[in-house]
């Protein structure tokens, strides 16, 4: 349990720091704003809801920087290859990439709320202040002149009380651009919500290309400067603290004190979005380029359960275990690419991958190979990209959990594996491996038995039968399946998959498994590695916890969860 905690930890650490960062830049922007006499004359019309708009925006900008990074893939890939003799403590937070981006993503949204709700009370009291005919202050400083030469009198974007707030919205470069950003990042927040990202996924692909216009929005929000403070040599002659008490005699020319003079403030978002835009341009480039590299298709494969199994080459290709590609078939839809774990292994001279249909482009895509047309649909690939399955031969003791077809990320481990015992690898820190494989339906074990048949008779010939422990969980059955199962179970192989290992009904009991792993190998470290839905990877992560030694040199379960 040791080093789970030090993981854990040093996850609550990075969330911490960068919570920290939000509080810090919130608390200096807002503090400014509310005490700088810069802006003495601008609180006077809007009050305290300034800062907070200001307060707000700073931490916009910040989160914008940091959004992009996150899915810069190429560049993950490279640290996570650069940093393989790291720690594994210090790679975790790469394989929570895109956590990170959602919570990133909350948290503009959060500011955005906070900067909008500010300006609608900013663009109220500017109404309010121009319309008002008391002789106050505020009503002053709105109705300072708009018409000099410098332009730098003014302090009231609403020039005349008759304009009205919708016309000043849609007018004006921040309102118009700030309506833009703000549906924008409602349509890519909704549209990521986890029910369309499975099922409609063309939705949640097209959605997410607004960051686009997010970003573009974002720079161009502030050019207009609507929000404006007194000019540094307007407050050495007329500092609102001598002048502001005396501001009817502003206009007399005999007072010492004259009308103060204002100017925007400068656009800062481009400088925080700049460098992480920079670096997501080269990333796409680079995802461009190699996307346009040649991909034969060798072979096509048409599985049971309607899985399509694509065999590929393409020069320069080079794969670990576990990665995963970008597929794009023009055919089908020319902007849209989608993610799929490679289950081929990287001792192999193909590449390949499983499809199943899981909405309108895979359903498209497998009747496109279905109709045996020549030529075949061009495929291209963008990729390979890595995930956190690369650590598993880190691992003295690996448990792979897949459920239905995410079982694929380790078919390539389970592959890879046996070609290194054919090679008789003796660099292989691996000493087990317990495969759990939990599907619906009988039909979705059928692609993966031959694997799982020759790594059976592999282990026989070397003497190693004990080194994978398979078991295989059927969830979608019926009295007559099972009935025919258990009339069956004497026979040498399985009747539903043909493997000697019997199939279980049901699910697993993960604490009794768990607890099975920590007796047979009471001071390894455990790897147990998930491609499945967030209530296994809830229930994994618990055993992980509960099984795992408080003595750092026995037991311990590290958690792992395949997220692309």
């Amino acid at each position: 349990m040791g080093n789970l905690v030090v993981d854990h930890w040093f996850s609550v650490l990075f969330l911490v720091v960068w919570i920290g960062l939000n509080v810090f830049l919130f608390v200096q922007a807002f503090l400014k704003f509310e005490k700088e006499d810069k802006y003495y004359y601008t609180r006077e019309i809007l009050g305290s809801s300034l800062a907070w708009a200001r307060a707000s925006a700073r931490c916009l900008n910040f989160n914008s920087l940091l959004i992009l990074v996150p899915v810069c893939r190429n560049l993950l890939s490279f640290i996570r290859g650069t940093c393989s003799f790291c720690n594994r403590t210090l790679r975790k937070p790469l394989d929570h990439n895109l956590t990170f981006h959602k919570l990133v993503a909350y948290m503009i949204c959060l500011h955005t709320a906070i900067h909008v709700i500010a300006h609608l009370f900013n663009f109220e009291r500017y109404s309010t202040s121009r319309q008002a005919t008391d002789g106050s202050l505020a009503s002053v400083l709105s109705n300072l002149s708009h018409h000099k030469a410098d332009g730098n009198s003014w302090l009231n974007p609403i020039h005349s009380p008759n304009v009205t707030l919708l016309y000043v919205t849609f007018t004006s470069i921040a309102g118009l651009t700030g309506v833009i950003i703000t549906l924008a990042l409602i349509l890519m927040v909704t549209s990521a919500m986890e029910f369309i990202r499975r099922h409609y996924f063309e939705v949640f692909w097209y959605t997410h290309h607004l960051f686009i216009v997010y970003i573009i929005g974002l720079v161009l929000h502030g050019i207009g400067g609507i929000v404006r403070g007194q000019t540094q040599e307007s407050m050495e002659k007329n500092h609102p603290h001598e002048c502001a008490e005396s501001f009817q005699k502003w206009g007399d020319d005999k007072h010492k004190c004259k009308p103060p003079e204002f100017e925007g403030h400068l656009p800062e978002s481009w400088k925080w979005v700049l460098a992480p835009c920079i670096l997501y341009t080269f990333e796409r480039i680079l995802r461009l380029l190699r996307s346009r590299q040649e991909v034969v298709i060798t072979k096509v494969v048409m599985h049971p359960a309607k899985v399509l199994e694509l065999q590929m080459k393409q020069k320069g290709f080079s794969m670990e275990v576990g990665q995963y590609v970008f597929v794009n078939c023009p055919s089908v839809s020319f902007f849209e690419w989608h993610p799929f774990t490679l289950t081929s292994a990287p001792e192999e001279d193909f590449f390949s991958i499983h499809i199943r249909v899981a909405g309108d482009w895979t359903e498209k895509l497998i009747e496109a190979f279905e109709q045996q047309q020549s030529p075949l649909p061009r495929i291209e690939i963008d990729g390979p990209f890595g995930t956190v399955s690369e650590d598993v031969f880190q691992y003295e003791v690996a448990v792979l959990v897949g459920a239905g077809i995410g079982v694929t990320p380790f078919a390539s481990i389970l592959k890879s594996i046996w070609h290194k015992f054919r090679l008789a690898d003796h660099k292989l820190k691996t000493q087990k491996i317990y495969f759990y494989w939990i599907c619906r339906e009988t039909g979705a074990f059928a692609w993966f038995n031959d694997l799982l048949t020759s790594l059976e008779r592999e282990m026989e010939e070397l003497g190693k039968v004990d080194f994978l422990n398979y078991r295989l969980f059927l969830t979608g059955w019926d009295s007559n399946i099972a009935g025919h199962a258990a009339l069956n179970y004497d026979k040498t192989t399985d009747i539903l998959t043909g493997l000697k290992q019997k199939t279980s009904f049901g699910r697993p009991m993960w604490d009794n498994e768990f607890s099975t792993i920590a007796s047979a190998h009471p001071k390894s470290a455990v790897g147990v590695f998930l491609c499945g839905p967030h209530g296994i990877a809830k229930s994994l992560r618990k055993c992980c916890h509960r099984h795992s030694s408080l003595d750092p040199r026995k037991v311990q379960f590290y958690f792992n969860q395949e997220n692309f």
